[in-house]
C-alpha cells in the first residue's frame, strides 16, 4: 500500500478513488501478474467458517474467488470497477459493480466476507458495519493482504527511478517502511480496532502465513505495473522505471526473491 502525501492516515486510504478505481486499466495483465493467495490461508478460511457462501469484496479480476471456489465455495464478487467485473464474470464469477459501502444486499447473508488486498480501499467503519449486517450469526469477516519485501537494490532502484521520472507524483515512495509490514500493521490494527468498534463481532483475530516467490526479470516486471504506485503513469514514464527496475534485477543474475506475508484480519459475527 503507498504512501500518499495527502493522508498517510491508513484508516483514510479509500478516499483515494482516482488509485481505488485504477486497475482495471490492463485487467488481463492484473490477472496474469497478481500472485495468488496461500491455499492454506484460503482453506483456513472456509474450513473456520460455518458454511460455503461467500462474499468477496473488491474481487477485481477474480483471482481469489477462484480459490474459494476451487474448495467447494459459492462466491459473489463486489467491484467498483466495470473492467474488472467484466474480466471475473468471463472467469465464471457473479460480479455486481459497486464499492461496498453503497451496495445493496437486498435481503442476502452469507456464512463468509472475503477481500483480497481490497479491504484498505474501504471505508473502515462503514465494511466493518456492512460486513455485520450481511453475514450470519456465527459468519466470518476475513480481509487478508499481501505483504512483500523487495531486496534493497530493486527497491533502491524503484525508488530513485520513480522519484527521477515521476516528481510531481502524490505517492511519496520514500516514506514507505524499510519493513513493508511494518507500514501494514498499522493498517491491520486498523482494521481490526473498526471490527471490535461495531460492537456486532467477537474479538478480532491476524492470522499470518509466510512464503516466498523467485521471479524472474520479467515476470516481476510483467506485475510491476500492477501496482497502484504505477496504475496512472504514462506509458513513456512507465517504460523508463521498469528500465530501472529491471537493470538492478539483472545485477543480481537475472531473478529477484520476494518475502511475502500473507496477513488476516479476521472476527465471527456474533449470534
Amino acid at each position: 500500500m503507498p504512501t500518499i502525501s495527502s493522508g498517510p492516515d491508513p484508516s483514510r486510504v479509500h478516499e483515494h478513488r482516482d488509485v481505488a478505481e485504477s486497475f482495471g486499466v490492463d485487467a488481463v495483465r492484473y490477472d496474469r501478474a497478481r500472485p495468488r493467495y496461500p491455499d492454506a490461508l484460503v482453506a483456513r478460511i472456509v474450513t473456520a467458517s460455518p458454511g460455503r457462501s461467500l462474499l468477496n469484496v473488491g474481487c477485481g479480476t477474480g483471482i481469489e474467488a477462484r480459490q474459494f471456489q476451487a474448495l467447494g465455495c459459492t462466491v459473489l464478487g463486489v467491484e467498483p470497477d466495470a473492467r474488472m467485473a467484466d474480466f471475473a464474470r468471463r472467469g465464471g464469477l457473479e460480479v455486481e459493480v459497486s464499492t461496498f459501502e453503497t451496495w445493496d444486499p437486498a435481503g442476502r447473508h452469507f456464512d463468509a466476507v472475503v477481500a483480497g488486498t481490497a479491504w484498505h480501499w474501504v471505508d473502515l467503519a462503514a465494511g466493518a458495519a456492512k460486513a455485520a449486517e450481511v453475514l450470519r450469526p456465527g459468519g466470518r469477516l476475513a480481509p487478508f493482504w499481501h505483504v512483500f519485501d523487495m531486496p534493497p537494490s530493486v527497491a533502491e532502484a524503484f525508488a530513485a527511478v520513480y522519484e527521477r521520472v515521476v516528481p510531481d507524483s502524490p505517492i511519496n515512495v520514500r516514506a514507505m517502511p524499510r519493513r513493508a509490514l511494518d507500514g501494514y500493521q498499522v493498517m491491520f490494527d486498523r482494521t481490526a480496532d473498526a471490527i471490535r468498534s461495531d460492537g456486532r463481532f467477537a474479538e478480532p483475530e491476524q492470522w499470518r502465513f509466510d512464503w516466498e516467490r523467485t521471479y524472474s526479470r520479467d515476470e516481476w516486471l510483467d506485475q510491476l505495473p500492477t501496482q497502484g504506485t504505477l496504475t496512472r503513469v504514462p506509458a513513456d514514464r512507465l517504460a523508463e522505471i521498469l528500465a530501472g527496475v529491471g537493470a538492478a534485477i539483472d545485477g543480481l543474475g537475472g531473478t529477484v526473491t520476494m518475502s511475502y506475508t500473507s496477513m488476516v484480519v479476521t472476527a465471527v459475527r456474533a449470534g
